[in-house]
């Protein structure tokens, strides 16, 4: 079933890059008394994920952040190595790069993607969340193409 405005965040690890490595973030760290952007995209480094949906964010991070936000998000079903790297890549250092490698969170709040037909496995979906205080206030699904309802500047009007 998939999580809905009003549920509570289910509580699991991530990863993320350290200067000493990937190490665990639990959902706790990450949701608990604050307010969180968080976006998931398909595939780090994959064309629309790279060339808008998280460049909006990069762009718009201050503004977001004077808007409420105390924390960004970018989460992808990728490794912690893959979501580093791509965050450096694209300038992405006032957002947290959560890897969900093997998709556990993804599976828990119901937003899966079977991406098998382009040899991508099990995804995510592209999706966007308000976050407060670990309830979802927003919740923005893309269509498949699309990146409208999970954009930073939807988010911003959201907050």
């Amino acid at each position: 079933m998939t999580i809905q405005v009003g549920d509570k965040v289910p509580s699991l690890n991530f990863k993320h890059m350290t200067a000493e490595g990937p190490a665990d973030i639990s959902s706790e760290e990450v949701f608990a008394g604050k307010k969180v952007v968080f976006i998931a995209v398909p595939g780090a480094f994959t064309p629309g994920c790279s060339m808008t949906h998280l460049p909006g964010f990069v762009v718009n991070a201050d503004a977001l952040m004077e808007k409420g936000a105390d924390t960004i998000v970018c989460m992808a079903v990728n490794d912690a190595f893959v979501m580093g790297a791509w965050g450096q890549n694209q300038n992405a250092e006032k957002i947290l790069m959560l890897a969900d490698g093997n998709g556990d969170f993804t599976s828990a709040i119901g937003l899966e993607l079977d991406a098998s037909g382009f040899g991508m496995g099990k995804r995510a979906q592209r999706f966007g969340m308000i976050v407060e205080d670990g309830t979802v206030t927003y919740l923005g699904v893309e269509a498949p193409g699309e990146i409208k309802v999970s954009s930073a500047e939807t988010m911003l009007e959201q907050l």
